[in-house]
């Protein structure tokens, strides 16, 4: 009675297990393929570009600043030595936290990232969550996220331009 019962078990536990269907997506290759993301990444790089120019500007600046002050330190008395001094280190700190500001942890490019790319980004997500429900799969991996998440992959398994599709996108 018991082997009969074990022998069910097993049955069901295999008629199940092959019961689950998993795919993926590449969804670097989506967003690449779509025309919005595209256009997010150019105003984030021209942004990034323009802030750089900026901070290199202000750290140039102090480069002049400093290379002066060495110059002329010979021929300045100590109350002068150190206001220059104070004024090229404020100058740098100044620079530095626009730099923070700008590219630091949750600065201002990753705000803009987050503003400009987290909608396409939800948009991709939700098509590939109504696929998954339509379609009935119980697991979609993204073989973008790393080398470590998918090791093997059958392309006949791969999804992602089904997505574009039904995201509009040819």
């Amino acid at each position: 009675m018991k082997k009969i019962l074990l022998i069910a078990l097993i049955f069901i536990g295999a008629f199940n297990a092959s019961a689950q269907r998993f795919a993926y997506v590449d969804t670097d290759y989506i967003l690449k393929k779509l025309p919005a993301y595209s256009e997010a990444q150019k105003k984030l790089d021209a942004t990034a570009a323009t802030w750089k120019e900026e901070i290199d500007l202000k750290f140039q600046n102090v480069a002049k600043l400093y290379e002066k002050f060495q110059q002329e330190k010979f021929l300045l008395t100590e109350e002068m030595k150190t206001k220059r001094e104070e004024e090229i280190v404020a100058k740098e700190a100044e620079a530095n936290k626009l730099q923070k500001d700008r590219f630091g942890f949750e600065g201002e490019l990753y705000k803009k990232r987050k503003e400009l790319v987290q909608p396409i980004q939800d948009k991709v997500f939700d098509a590939i969550q109504k696929l998954a429900t339509t379609r009935g799969y119980d697991f979609i991996f993204d073989k973008s996220s790393g080398g470590s998440s998918m090791l093997y992959s059958n392309p006949t398994y791969d999804l992602s331009d089904q997505i574009l599709k039904n995201l509009g996108i040819n």
